[in-house]
């Protein structure tokens, strides 16, 4: 029908809207597609994301997880010095072997590999017992003889060996031992660090080394070994090293050490790292090595916390491998489990360390360390500040690219074999660290600044890999669903994931595998929801995908039924379920295609209608509007397939009881429906003849835009009809009209439009009242000059591209009608 020369539906409106934004030619989303989108009877439906309660306690795997207790790695467990490894020690052959007489002596060096000429020292002062000296703890409580916390002295026939033959010659049973110059078969004391620095006075040569490398003077440094360097080395030793070492040696299990004593243990260790580092003595390059890591390690039994995460940076920055590399990242983790040592992570630098052991190419080897390394950092990134500065250093790209070579699965080497039973616990070991890492970026996915990380380092599609190689891992499953539920919310990353190939029909798989798995079939919902809000693309692929459109009505069907006696208790969970499921059929339907099938779905319209029919609005709000919104949406469409159509009848009852609620929302959604369904005769009758006019004319008195244009939706279908024009009249439906096009018009017109089309409808007898004060306004608002315009360049051309194409010709055929020849308001 002509818009100009009979009555107009609101629906005809606005297939004439979209047809002039169409012929724009404008693409922009920020243009006047947006005011057509929002105006369509055909809107998209928003809800809050599902809800995470927080887990009470830090373990490795949380208390929902479906992995069996028995078979999973622990959270708790005990670590003391004793648990580590001689480092780099060959295995023993079993065989005792009997000790070697020698006499004692002294060696300038420590340099396993040979002595320096012997020198005789002064003998030590008389042995005093444990003293401390000074507050806090500036002490020197030397070597206690025999020990079990001392070193073994060295032998004539040990000092010449090598490390290795060294360790291999200890006899079973004794405790590493770190090999000192002053220690001998009876182990002395000294009394004080003045002793240790005249010892290392006298144990040293007294030539400036510095001052003297052009004589080159020739040093005796075993195997007949000489050179400025070594020298060097068993100066750096002597002086940076061994004091250290020994100061650590004094302590032993059981001690009981002051705050002020852990500061300076943490300190000493610090300066331990910083001069290796600056010799390049880190990692492997230390030739005493083994005999650093076995002094850090007595330490652990201290039982400090932070000087355990300063010994774990230390021991971690020397290359530590097996056993050893386990029970320094098991310490760790320990350590993070206790949510008041996050402090000691921020001012700490064990991160790097830490982030450094997940760059490391051969996984496989390194696995259950690996697990608890990332264990620590997914515990830690539950702390907003310490998320934020593992963000910074790129933590989201090591954690995918640790993903990654855990899907490919280990690589062809020596130390990897290919017998089944190994491949399967490779295979167990990876899903565990995933579940770690897929927490850990479930965390960070908190925190806005990740948006970009998430984006650049092209998550989406090595998440959704890492779903389809471990669907059958319900924990890895729902913590990926976690991370799509939280980004899905913002518009680039929810774009970039509807970009990923396969995605729906990856989460419409996992829909149908774990039904009944609430929270991830809830999650998967609501992502799907939001990818259908923002993309043409996802409602086809979700359409298109083989059985698809049957896994959503086979979930609204499973959850729609009466739960069981034991499932009661968790109905508001099953609730939301159908919330988010409501909202994506509602989403769906914006696509013509997709929305046509949907209205032609016995099936689903009839489960909607149950919702209407079984559900109460004061109780279940948001499950019931969403139910209406969605039918509003079907009704769109008006084919001869239409189910919606066809049970026209029952619905209008079923909305009629809604426009009584007190919820507004619902009372808006059962507008729109109406504002639709008007269009049929018969529906038309049952509003008149239940007075529904009545209530929607009140509408009008809304200060609200939206709620006004849906009133404005029911009354131009009503007034369509010569026998309602009179009745709508009397019950001031023209005043109301007016007064909408006064307060919403240079603000909203598209409203001002279909007013202006429901004042013609209402005028089409002859008869319009206060026509002089709408010719005042339709004047003013077809001037374009007079009109007031935004100054941002994007909203004004929103604005003048409404206003051209939808509101002023709609307003200028309504005011050439109009020849006011008396004050009657009489229209000739």
């Amino acid at each position: 029908m002509h818009p100009y020369g009979s009555s107009m539906s609101l629906m005809e409106l606005q297939d004439k809207s979209e047809r002039a934004y169409r012929s724009t030619g404008i693409r922009r989303q920020t243009s006047a597609e947006i005011v057509s989108e929002a105006r369509r009877s055909l809107r998209t439906l928003a809800t809050q994301r599902p809800f995470t309660p927080q887990e009470k306690h830090r373990q490795l795997f949380e208390e929902s997880s479906s992995r069996v207790h028995d078979g999973r790695p622990p959270s708790a467990f005990s670590l003391h010095a004793r648990h580590f490894e001689a480092p780099d020690s060959r295995p023993g052959s079993g065989t005792r072997l009997s000790p070697l007489e020698h006499k004692p002596s002294l060696s300038v060096s420590l340099d396993e590999d040979g002595g320096v000429e012997e020198a005789t020292l002064p003998k030590p002062p008389a042995e005093r017992g444990n003293i401390r000296i000074g507050s806090g703890g500036s002490r020197a409580r030397l070597l206690r003889a025999a020990s079990i916390n001392r070193l073994p002295p060295m032998t004539p026939n040990t000092k010449n060996m090598s490390l290795e033959a060294r360790i291999g010659a200890d006899q079973p049973g004794d405790g590493e031992k770190l090999h000192c110059a002053d220690v001998t078969e009876h182990e002395t004391k000294s009394s004080s660090e003045t002793d240790l620095h005249i010892l290392i006075k006298h144990r040293i040569p007294q030539t400036d080394v510095s001052s003297e490398r052009g004589s080159k003077p020739e040093v005796k440094l075993g195997h007949g070994d000489t050179g400025d360097d070594n020298m060097d080395e068993a100066v750096f030793w002597n002086t940076k090293v061994f004091p250290v070492l020994q100061e650590f040696e004094s302590f032993a299990q059981g001690d009981a050490v002051s705050d002020e004593m852990v500061g300076e243990l943490c300190n000493a260790c610090n300066g331990l790292y910083n001069a290796l580092a600056e010799r390049g003595m880190l990692r492997r390059q230390c030739k005493k090595r083994s005999a650093i890591l076995r002094t850090l390690f007595r330490l652990i039994d201290v039982g400090s916390d932070r000087l355990n995460l300063t010994l774990a940076k230390l021991i971690l920055a020397l290359n530590v491998t097996g056993n050893n590399l386990l029970n320094i990242c098991k310490l760790v983790f320990k350590i993070s489990r206790n949510a008041s040592n996050d402090t000691l992570f921020l001012n700490g630098c064990i991160l790097d360390s830490l982030l450094s052991l997940l760059h490391c190419e051969d996984v496989w080897s390194k696995g259950e360390a690996v697990l608890y390394c990332v264990g620590s950092l997914k515990l830690l990134s539950g702390n907003a500040s310490l998320s934020r500065l593992l963000l910074s250093k790129g933590f989201i790209g090591v954690l995918l690219q640790l993903s990654k070579r855990l899907m490919h699965g280990p690589s062809t080497s020596a130390n990897v074999t290919s017998h089944k039973s190994e491949g399967e616990g490779q295979h167990i070991i990876a899903g565990h660290i995933l579940v770690q890492v897929t927490a850990a970026l479930r965390n960070i996915a908190d925190q806005s600044e990740s948006r970009p990380s998430f984006l650049s380092n092209k998550a989406f599609s090595t998440l959704c890999l890492i779903l389809e190689n471990h669907r059958s891992d319900i924990d890895i499953c729902i913590n990926v669903a976690r991370i799509f539920s939280k980004l899905s919310t913002y518009t680039e990353c929810c774009h970039a994931l509807a970009e990923t190939p396969h995605c729906c029909s990856l989460f419409l798989d996992l829909l149908s595998k774990y039904s009944r798995k609430q929270d991830l079939v809830v999650r998967l919902l609501f992502t799907l929801g939001n990818l259908t809000a923002k993309s043409t693309e996802a409602r086809e692929r979700v359409y298109e995908e083989d059985g698809g459109i049957d896994v959503l009505l086979d979930l609204f069907q499973v959850y729609q039924e009466t739960p069981s006696p034991p499932e009661q208790f968790r109905a508001h969970e099953r609730e939301d379920v159908l919330v988010k499921l409501i909202r994506l059929l509602a989403n769906l339907a914006i696509h013509p295609t997709v929305g046509t099938a949907l209205a032609a779905n016995t099936l689903c319209v009839q489960l909607l209608l149950e919702v209407l029919e079984c559900r109460c609005v004061q109780e279940s709000e948001e499950l019931v509007v969403n139910a209406v919104a969605t039918i509003n949406n079907l009704s769109f469409y008006q084919g001869m397939s239409s189910v919606v159509r066809a049970q026209h009848t029952h619905i209008s009852q079923l909305l009629l009881k809604l426009l009584l609620s007190s919820s507004m929302d619902a009372v808006l959604e059962a507008t729109c429906v109406f504002g639709n369904l008007s269009q049929i005769k018969d529906v038309r009758h049952f509003i008149m003849q239940h007075k529904v006019e009545q209530y929607v004319v009140t509408l009008l008195d809304s200060k609200t835009p939206d709620v006004c244009f849906s009133a404005c939706g029911v009354l131009i279908n009503l007034s369509a009809d010569p026998d309602n024009r009179a009745m709508l009249r009397a019950e001031g439906t023209v005043q109301k009209l007016i007064d909408c096009l006064h307060d919403f018009g240079p603000q909203d017109w598209h409203l001002a439009t279909v007013v202006c089309q429901t004042l013609w409808n209402c005028s089409l007898d002859g008869e319009l009242q206060h026509a002089e004060e709408l010719l005042e306004i339709l004047w003013l608002y077809t001037d374009r000059g007079a009109l007031q315009w935004s100054s941002d360049d994007g909203v004004r051309q929103v604005q003048e591209t409404c206003w051209e194409l939808l509101f002023l010709p709609v307003a200028e055929r309504l005011r050439q009608r109009f020849h006011i020849e008396d004050t009657t308001g009489i229209i000739p």
